[in-house]
């Protein structure tokens, strides 16, 4: 027996002693919570840190480049996993690595040195960006035959970032590199634990193919777009995300320019709502199907941003807080079931590189060009004074939805049982 068939046999076996659904289940629960509680912790108040320790001129630059390493890294480090390594070692190995410049960083800040300190965020989201597709991947590929019981664990994706926040606040380290500090011990303990999940060898590695220096940076993936309807998700993907970009750089401005008080209360309920719609995924599919499940996704972004204009031309502040609300619904029925489609249509030889595209289109492409668009636009049209020309700003995000849907009634064709050669 070769070395890759014996490979093969011990993860088999490992699969056999843990085979239990609910065992299983929970230990990628406790992944999917680790893995969101080490992002919440230090992403949703960075911009906060920065500015108090005297580098608000490079929140924006911090965050680009966070984009930028969600556009570089993803496809290397999926196409390792899928060709060389197998993904639980790499998920261990880039959060203990990243964990170890986390708590590198206070340091780094204290410097002052704003180019040092966008080298080493950067070098941290290089490694931490690709964890993202991997969590996804490996958690299908234990959840053999069980792809609806995906939604079910996102759930517990959305309250490791709350549990994050809770527990930040509760520290009082929201403006503090304290955060960096509880990432950076959380990332390490979440790659030990990666350690110690079920093994999955890699496709190629098991079939004893060759690899070349054009697989190893992920080259072979580009074929995935051969396929029509992945083609159509991707482009989907990456105008959906402008949407999303809008939302997460304008949001809480927005809702403060309304003068609702509790910002971050009314923000909390995208959260909550998530947990609602989410549970709700496999029913919906079962029901309409996967093309239309994230049509429903894509024309939500657009709905929401109606509602918020109409708030800002003097109808009641609840639209907006709706609108909100729905945040659930944008995020789950489309960034969960693209998930979902893209394990079922990927060949199992490229299946984390298929996930890493899908980050890349949100978390890099889509955000750079989103908070771009957003930032320039608020810049020419939005008057502080008046609450009525945020209608322009939010004017964009609504055509993107309507042209991001028809591309997608008229180009997405829907094939069950299609797996890409």
């Amino acid at each position: 027996m070769n070395d890759s068939a014996q490979s093969r046999l011990n993860c088999d076996q490992t699969h056999q002693i843990e085979s239990p659904v609910k065992f299983i289940f929970a230990r990628l629960s406790t992944l999917m919570l680790a893995e969101f509680f080490v992002f919440g912790a230090w992403f949703a108040t960075l911009g906060l840190v920065l500015f108090t320790v005297g580098q608000s001129s490079i929140i924006g630059y911090a965050y680009m480049l966070c984009a930028v390493a969600a556009i570089v890294s993803p496809l290397t480090l999926g196409a390792i996993s899928d060709r060389f390594i197998s993904s639980e070692k790499i998920l261990a190995l880039l959060h203990i690595i990243g964990g170890g410049i986390q708590l590198a960083l206070p340091s780094v800040i204290a410097s002052g040195n704003s180019n040092k300190i966008l080298l080493v965020i950067f070098l941290y989201m290089f490694c931490f960006q690709p964890t993202l597709g991997l969590v996804n991947s490996l958690s299908f590929e234990n959840l053999k035959g069980k792809p609806n019981a995906f939604p079910f664990l996102r759930v517990f994706a959305t309250g490791g970032w709350v549990l994050a926040g809770l527990f930040i606040g509760w520290l009082g380290y929201s403006s503090s590199t304290g955060i960096f500090t509880v990432a950076g011990i959380s990332s390490i303990l979440l790659g030990l634990y990666s350690f110690t999940l079920p093994c999955a060898t890699p496709a190629a590695k098991v079939a004893n193919e060759k690899s070349s220096l054009w697989d190893a940076m992920g080259g072979q993936s580009f074929k995935l777009f051969r396929n029509r309807s992945f083609s159509v998700l991707m482009i989907c993907a990456l105008l959906t995300s402008i949407s999303l970009g809008f939302y997460n750089t304008f949001a809480s401005n927005f809702i403060g320019a309304l003068g609702i008080q509790n910002v971050a209360g009314v923000l909390s309920l995208g959260q909550l709502s998530e947990v609602i719609f989410i549970i709700s995924v496999p029913f919906v599919i079962n029901h309409i199907g996967m093309k239309w499940s994230l049509l429903i996704g894509m024309m939500m972004w657009g709905l929401r941003f109606v509602l918020f204009i109409m708030s800002a031309n003097g109808y009641s502040q609840t639209n907006a807080i709706v609108g909100v609300a729905l945040h659930g619904i944008c995020n789950d029925f489309f960034l969960i079931i693209s998930a979902m489609y893209i394990d079922r249509l990927a060949p199992v030889s490229l299946k984390a590189q298929a996930q890493s595209w899908l980050i890349i289109m949100i978390s890099g492409f889509g955000a750079v060009f989103g908070s771009g668009i957003a930032g320039s636009v608020y810049g020419s049209t939005v008057k502080t004074d008046s609450v009525a020309t945020w209608t322009s700003l939010w004017m964009i995000p609504i055509g993107i939805a309507i042209v991001t849907s028809i591309i997608w009634v008229i180009g997405f064709k829907e094939n069950k049982s299609e797996i890409i050669d």
